[in-house]
């Protein structure tokens, strides 16, 4: 009887135990939740006291830290918005320019006034290139090119050749020679329309261009990569451009060389061995060219150019023609000229580039009627100064026959007496050596010899001789 008691009673003990363990894992979670529900109690009024935080801008010693926190990062960005936006802004923009300084010496037959000379003088040029907007695959930029300079160089006896130093500049009109003045030399703007417009801009390979504003002639037509710029290669103006229109003064652009006038390009880039650029160029010319005339009779001139690789090597060749309504006779009086011509540049050897100019008169009576120049350029690979280079040139201005007829009696400016007092015939010659020494950091040194023999197409005159030195930094 004890023992079932016993067995009874364990067994009541044994039902009870299930019941108390589920009963203290009910206590066990409801404490777990009221935790919860406090915890998430604390993050709903934190979230609230946030978002009031953030509905001002106002920073509060009150506020949670990470409101401070984000709030101090959007002013940080806010700061950095502006620099962004204006470097957005500037973004194509481009500056560069070069500071170049000529030091030369003439002989006495040679020189203007039948004395040795030897003159200094220097010029600057600063140009800037920015973003001219865009307009779907459409794409503007202006430039702003400021000339800046003092002294007028070496003065020559009467010859072809308008200048030994075509670096030389100065303001016209200023009777100071202690002043320096600067030009705005060039301001223009250029559209570049991809075609056909129906392609994808990064896929088009042909473009318009058109350019409108005042301009270098030069920068567009006759140019040459190894003969165009006086500031690196050759000084001898005959050698820059073609010297029928620059020496020759067919451009008949302003006295410092530019002119308003509007330029029309169509580039075709679909062979990349072998491209073609097809221009057409009117220009201001005579009073037109400085704003103070008529733009009737320009300036027109058509220039086919194109780029092509002989054994691998690049050469470049542009044949032009030009007609002008406004150039000026050997006797001073306006008239129309119209001629041919010829520039090209071809590497023919690693360190050895060549090129030509040629021009030839068709109508018109200027002092010479055609002129050829050649030249070489060698990189200094061979003898361990890859970044110099030396350079040679050669000459040759053919009088033209009305001038040769009455150069000894013609009186342009009617002061009584013969403008040149000779009888010219035959062709000027002249050449150029130079070797430019690289000192790195933009720095260049380059001394060069210049001779002209039979200046003016005079067989009498001396041989005109001048040793020159210049320096130049570019940025």
């Amino acid at each position: 009887m004890g023992r079932r008691l016993l067995v009874t009673a364990a067994l009541v003990a044994a039902a009870a135990q299930p019941a108390q363990a589920a009963d203290s894992e009910l206590q066990q979670m409801k404490a777990l939740i009221e935790q919860l529900a406090a915890r998430v109690g604390q993050l709903e009024k934190r979230n609230a006291d946030l978002e009031n935080a953030l509905d001002t801008e106002r920073l509060s010693e009150r506020e949670p830290e990470i409101a401070t926190r984000v709030k101090a990062l959007e002013a940080r960005t806010q700061n950095m918005a502006a620099p962004v936006k204006r470097m957005e802004a500037l973004e194509g923009l481009k500056v560069e320019g070069s500071l170049a300084a000529v030091g030369q010496s003439v002989n006495a037959g040679g020189s203007a006034d039948g004395r040795s000379q030897r003159r200094i003088n220097y010029r600057g040029d600063v140009l800037v290139t920015v973003p001219g907007g865009k307009w779907g695959d459409i794409t503007g930029k202006g430039l702003a090119h400021v000339r800046f300079g003092q002294g007028s160089g070496v003065g020559l006896a009467p010859t072809y050749t308008s200048t030994t130093n075509s670096i030389a500049f100065e303001v016209g009109g200023v009777s100071d020679p202690d002043s320096s003045f600067a030009i705005l030399a060039q301001g223009w703007y250029q559209l570049d329309i991809p075609l056909p417009r129906m392609r994808n801009t990064p896929l088009a390979t042909q473009h318009a261009r058109i350019t409108v504003g005042k301009i270098d002639p030069f920068g567009f037509f006759d140019g040459n990569a190894i003969a165009d710029d006086e500031t690196t290669r050759f000084q001898n103006n005959a050698f820059v451009h073609n010297p029928l229109l620059d020496s020759g003064g067919g451009t008949a652009a302003d006295r410092y060389g530019f002119a308003p006038g509007a330029i029309f390009q169509y580039v075709d880039e679909a062979n990349k061995t072998a491209s073609w650029t097809y221009s057409l160029g009117i220009f201001g010319a005579g009073q037109g060219a400085n704003f103070s005339g008529s733009q009737g009779k320009p300036l027109v001139i058509a220039q086919v150019e194109t780029n092509q690789r002989i054994a691998y090597l690049p050469g470049t060749y542009r044949l032009y023609a030009w007609t002008n309504g406004r150039a000026s006779g050997y006797d001073g009086i306006a008239q129309r000229q119209q001629g041919v011509g010829l520039s090209a540049n071809q590497q023919v050897m690693d360190d050895l580039s060549l090129f030509a100019r040629w021009g030839h008169l068709t109508q018109g009576q200027p002092r010479f009627d055609s002129a050829l120049t050649l030249g070489a350029e060698w990189t200094g690979n061979r003898w361990g100064r890859s970044a110099d280079a030396l350079g040679v040139a050669w000459g040759r201005l053919h009088t033209a026959k009305a001038f040769a007829a009455g150069s000894a009696t013609v009186d342009a400016d009617g002061d009584g007496v013969a403008d040149w007092g000779y009888s010219a015939s035959g062709a000027e010659t002249l050449a150029e050596l130079y070797y430019r020494w690289n000192l790195g950091g933009g720095m260049q040194l380059t001394p060069s010899l210049q001779y002209i023999r039979r200046p003016g197409g005079n067989a009498d005159a001396a041989t005109i001789r001048v040793f020159g030195l210049r320096a130049k930094w570019a940025f």
